[in-house]
C-alpha cells in the first residue's frame, strides 16, 4: 500500500502526511499492538523478543518484509535517489519537476524486489509529470534492467504489452544490464556504462538480520516455504515479501501486497484449523493482480493466476480511467478493512 502512496506523491496527487493511518486502531479487532522492535527470534524456546519485553509464542507468523541494501551497489546511494525510499520521493518529485533537459535513468538494480510493476509505473508517471513541466520533449528517458524483458514474472506477453507502452511515451528499456557501481553521472554494467543526470533506482532488497541469526533464512536469501505458507519449524509460518515460494523450478511468487494478503488469509485459516483440532487445508492459491498506472489517471490491469495449469498465466488489461478508479477503490477498502 505504501508503495502505491509513493508512486502518487512523485505525481503530486498525494502528501505523506495525508496518507498515514495510525496502526493502533487495529485494536478494535482485538489485537494487541505493540510498536516495538524485533531483537531476537528464539525458535527452540518459541520467544520473541523485543527491546523491552520477552513474548511467548504458540504460533508466529513472521511478516517482516523485506529491507532495502543500497550499499550491495557500491556508489547506488551516494550518486541517485531510491524509489523505494520514503525520504527519497518527495526529493524524486522536487527534482522532476525542476529538470529541463538532460538524461533520467531509472534502473533496476537487484533480483527480485517487491511489487514488480512499480519501477515502470515510476517511469510512466514521470514522463506525465515532464509533459506538465513542458520539460518532456528534452529530457530523455533510460530503463535499465538486469532481466532481458520488462516483467518476467509476467511472462512475454505482458512484458511486450509493458515494452510498447513505454516506448509510446519514449522511454527506452535496456534489459541484460546489472549494475555493478554507480559514479557521478554514470552508471557501471557487467558490460558496459551508461551516463545520466538524474539516477532514481530500485536498490537491492534482504531479509531482516533477525530471520537469518535464528535460521529462519539463510544469508542472502529468503525464508523459504511452500503454498501453506510454514517454514521447516514447528508452527512458525512465513508471509510477504519475507518468503519465497517457488511456484516453478524457475519461477517463484512475486513479492507483492495481493499476494501478502492472500498468504495471510491461508496462514490463518490454518492455525484457526489447529486450534480447533481440525485438519489444515487451506494453501495460498495465487491469485490476484496488479494495476499498472501510466500517468494522468489511468491505470491497466495485471491479472495473474499463479497456479493456473499447466503453467501460470498473466493478462495485462489495456489501460482505463475505470481501471484507475479502481486503484483508487482498492486502498479505500483495504484501509477500511484493515485499519
Amino acid at each position: 500500500m505504501m508503495d502505491l502512496v509513493k508512486l502518487w506523491m512523485i505525481g503530486g496527487s498525494r502528501e505523506f502526511e495525508t496518507s498515514k493511518r495510525p496502526l493502533e486502531t487495529i485494536t478494535k479487532k482485538g489485537i494487541e499492538f505493540i510498536n516495538e522492535g524485533v531483537t531476537k527470534i528464539d525458535l527452540e524456546n518459541k520467544v520473541v523478543r523485543t527491546s523491552y519485553r520477552r513474548l511467548h509464542y504458540d504460533y508466529l507468523i513472521i511478516a517482516l518484509g523485506v529491507e532495502l541494501a543500497p550499499e550491495q551497489i557500491p556508489g547506488l546511494k551516494e550518486n541517485g535517489l531510491v524509489l523505494y525510499d520514503i525520504n527519497d520521493v518527495p526529493k524524486v518529485r522536487e527534482a522532476i519537476r525542476k529538470i529541463r533537459s538532460g538524461k533520467i535513468a531509472i534502473a533496476i538494480t537487484g533480483l527480485p524486489y517487491k511489487c514488480p510493476p512499480a519501477p515502470f509505473e515510476a517511469a510512466l508517471i514521470i514522463r506525465s509529470v515532464l509533459e506538465e513541466t513542458g520539460a518532456s520533449d528534452s529530457v530523455q528517458m533510460d530503463f535499465y534492467s538486469p532481466t532481458p524483458i520488462t516483467l518476467p514474472a509476467g511472462g512475454p506477453k505482458v512484458s511486450e504489452d509493458i515494452l510498447q507502452i513505454l516506448k509510446s511515451k519514449r522511454i527506452e528499456f535496456h534489459g541484460n544490464q546489472k549494475t555493478v557501481t554507480v559514479e557521478p553521472n554514470k552508471l557501471k554494467f557487467e558490460s558496459g556504462e551508461a551516463d545520466f543526470d538524474l539516477l532514481i533506482s530500485v536498490p537491492p532488497h534482504k531479509v531482516p538480520l533477525v530471520a537469518v541469526d535464528c535460521g529462519l533464512a539463510q544469508p542472502g536469501k529468503f525464508i523459504e516455504v511452500d503454498r501453506s505458507c510454514k517454514t521447516k519449524f514447528d508452527n512458525v509460518y512465513a508471509i510477504g515479501d519475507v518468503n519465497q515460494i517457488m511456484v516453478t523450478e524457475k519461477i517463484a511468487v512475486p513479492k507483492a501486497g495481493i499476494f501478502a494478503e492472500g498468504e495471510g488469509v491461508a496462514v490463518a485459516r490454518n492455525i484457526a484449523s489447529k486450534i480447533k483440532k481440525e485438519a489444515e487445508a487451506a494453501t495460498f492459491d495465487g491469485k490476484g493482480g496488479c494495476y499498472l498506472e501510466t500517468g494522468k489517471r489511468i491505470a491497466g490491469y495485471i491479472g495473474v493466476d499463479m497456479y493456473a495449469d499447466p503453467s501460470p498465466i498473466t493478462e495485462l488489461r489495456p489501460p482505463s480511467a475505470d481501471y484507475f478508479a479502481d486503484k483508487e477503490k482498492f486502498e479505500k477498502e483495504r484501509l477500511e478493512k484493515w485499519l
